[in-house]
């Protein structure tokens, strides 16, 4: 974008970007050609100026691209059951608002800033099914590698009980054996791969499984309803 373009786009006004940003987002949904110039123009504006205006606009573009991406995320129908759109999409401009704020970030293509939203959505999703698996299950310690009891019998009955239901939906050992890891014991995939060598590849793998796991669990909706308190 060259001078000229760039001090044109600065003189619109905050609604007119905001009417043009989301044409060209729509635009953008549907897979067609589309101008980013207004959305990043926005952007820039809700994060050098920090005004309450910007910032609302920024909002009002961005917030059914992030509700697509919350609907199609591979653990919508669970994750939703914890927590409504709205807040979802209200933690995720939080959290995006205080990275850009603490970390000084620019973005000069609307794709990076785009990614940077997914990536925080995404975030959001995994620590709210983490948090509420680990409440429901309570706290144990993580068991040496290779060991072959994943609960020690001190365990409250309670959380046996909770954690065998969740087995129970997840017949392949090493996708049981992650869960636990990830969900019941709140680890980060490279903490799995250092305190686990020789159970998993590399985070790669973890992901891989993960993903198998998501998409059992999302089968048996109506059964992991059930297993976390929840009525239909």
């Amino acid at each position: 974008m060259n001078i000229r373009m760039v001090e044109a786009v600065n003189q619109i006004s905050l609604q007119a970007l905001v009417d043009l940003s989301t044409r060209e987002l729509q635009r953008h949904r549907s897979k067609a050609p589309f101008d980013d110039r207004y959305c990043l123009e926005i952007l820039r504006r809700a994060i050098v100026e920090q005004t309450d205006e910007a910032w609302s606009a920024l909002q009002h573009c961005f917030s059914e691209t992030i509700r697509g991406w919350l609907r199609s995320h591979p653990s919508s129908d669970v994750a939703l059951l914890r927590d409504s759109e709205e807040n979802y999409i209200a933690q995720t401009f939080s959290r995006f608002w205080y990275a850009v704020r603490d970390q000084h970030l620019e973005f000069s293509m609307l794709y990076a800033a785009l990614s940077y939203l997914h990536a925080t959505l995404n975030g959001i999703i995994t620590d709210t099914l983490r948090s509420h698996l680990r409440l429901r299950s309570r706290e144990v310690s993580l068991p040496e590698p290779g060991c072959s009891e994943e609960l020690s019998g001190e365990a409250p009955l309670e959380s046996q009980s909770f954690w065998e239901s969740i087995r129970f939906l997840l017949p392949d050992e090493r996708e049981r054996r992650l869960a636990y890891l990830l969900y019941y014991c709140g680890l980060k995939p490279r903490d799995i791969v250092m305190r686990c060598p020789g159970e998993f590849d590399d985070v790669k793998d973890i992901y891989r499984l993960n993903h198998n796991i998501v998409e059992r669990l999302r089968r048996n909706r109506d059964r992991l309803c059930h297993v976390l308190g929840y009525a239909e």
